[in-house]
C-alpha cells in the first residue's frame, strides 16, 4: 500500500510538471518556432540523460544497443509528437489539445495488432471506436468550429503511440541507453531542420525552452519510477487528472475555458481508456 501511495503521488507530480512544461510551451510558441523550442528542450533533454548516465559512477556514455533502428525509430516518434504537440497549442487552447493527445492510449491498441502481434477482442475494438468519436467530439470536423491544427495533435498521438509501441520492443535494452538515443535522435534530427525555420532568441526565451526540457524529462523519469511503485491499473486512471492541470492552466495564463462539446468528448475518451484499462487488468489479473 506504502508503494502504491508513493506512485500515486509520483504521478501526480510527473503530470503537473507535464503540464507545466507544455503550457510554457504554449506560451514560447507565440515568439519562437516550433522546431527552435524543440531544439532547445531537446538540449536540455540530453543534458539531463547524460547526467543521469554518468551520475551511475560510470566513466563513460552506454550507446550500445541491439536495436539501433527501433532506437532510433522511437528516439523519431518521440521528437514528432514533442514538436507537433507544440505547433499545435499556437492554435488550438491547451485543454483541448491534452484532450486529442489522450487519444494516445487507443492508438497504442490499434498498434498492437500489427506489430506486437497481440489479439484485440471485440470489446476493445468497440473502445477503440469509442474514442475515435471522443476525439471527433472534440475536433468537430465539418463545422465553423473545426481547427485544421486538431490534425497537428492527432499526428502528435501517432508519434507517442509508436514510440510506446517501440519501447516495448526494447523491452531488454537499458532504460538510460533508451533514453540517451532518444534525446541524442531528437537533438540531431532538429538540429538539421533548424536553420530552415530560426530566430534569434532572447536570454529569457532560452531560458524557457530549457525549462520546458527540463520539466519534460523530470516528468518522464518520475512517471518511470511511478509505475515502478504501483500497479498500472492503479495509476491509469490518475493519468487523466493532467486534463484538469491543462486546463486549470489555460484559464489561468491564457483566458481559455473548455466549451462543453470540449467537456463532453473529452469526457469520452477518458471513459474509452479507463475501459480499456480497466479490461487489461483483469486479462492479465
Amino acid at each position: 500500500m506504502n508503494n502504491s501511495l508513493r506512485g500515486i503521488g509520483l504521478l501526480l507530480v510527473a503530470l503537473l510538471m507535464f503540464s507545466t512544461s507544455d503550457a510554457l510551451g504554449k506560451h514560447l510558441i507565440e515568439t519562437l518556432p516550433a522546431i527552435e523550442i524543440g531544439w532547445l528542450r531537446y538540449l536540455a533533454f540530453v543534458g539531463v540523460a547524460v547526467a543521469m548516465q554518468l551520475g551511475g559512477g560510470r566513466r563513460h556514455l552506454w550507446l550500445r544497443t541491439h536495436h539501433p533502428r527501433l532506437q532510433f525509430c522511437r528516439g523519431l516518434g518521440m521528437t514528432v509528437s514533442a514538436v507537433c504537440f507544440n505547433a499545435s497549442t499556437h492554435y488550438l487552447p491547451l485543454a483541448d489539445a491534452t484532450a486529442i493527445a489522450f487519444l494516445s492510449p487507443i492508438l497504442i491498441t490499434v498498434l498492437s495488432v500489427p506489430f506486437l502481434h497481440e489479439k484485440v477482442g471485440l470489446r476493445r475494438w468497440l473502445v477503440v471506436a469509442a474514442g475515435m468519436i471522443g476525439v471527433l467530439v472534440v475536433i468537430r470536423p465539418g463545422t465553423s468550429a473545426f481547427q485544421p491544427a486538431a490534425l497537428i495533435t492527432l499526428t502528435s498521438s501517432l508519434g507517442w503511440s509508436s514510440a510506446v509501441i517501440l519501447t516495448r520492443k526494447l523491452a531488454g535494452e537499458r532504460n538510460s541507453t533508451t533514453m540517451l538515443w532518444s534525446g541524442l535522435t531528437g537533438f540531431v534530427v532538429i538540429s538539421a531542420l533548424l536553420p530552415f525555420d530560426f530566430r534569434f532568441p532572447s536570454a529569457f526565451q532560452v531560458a524557457e525552452g530549457l525549462a520546458i526540457g527540463l520539466f519534460s524529462s523530470g516528468a518522464h523519469y518520475l512517471t518511470v519510477l511511478a509505475y515502478r511503485r504501483a500497479q498500472a491499473s492503479v495509476l491509469a486512471p490518475i493519468s487523466y487528472l493532467q486534463l484538469l492541470y491543462s486546463g486549470f492552466y489555460g484559464w489561468l495564463l491564457f483566458g481559455g475555458i473548455p466549451d462543453a462539446m470540449t467537456l463532453t468528448g473529452a469526457g469520452i475518451i477518458m471513459a474509452s481508456g479507463l475501459y480499456n484499462a480497466s479490461r487489461e487488468r483483469r486479462r492479465r489479473g
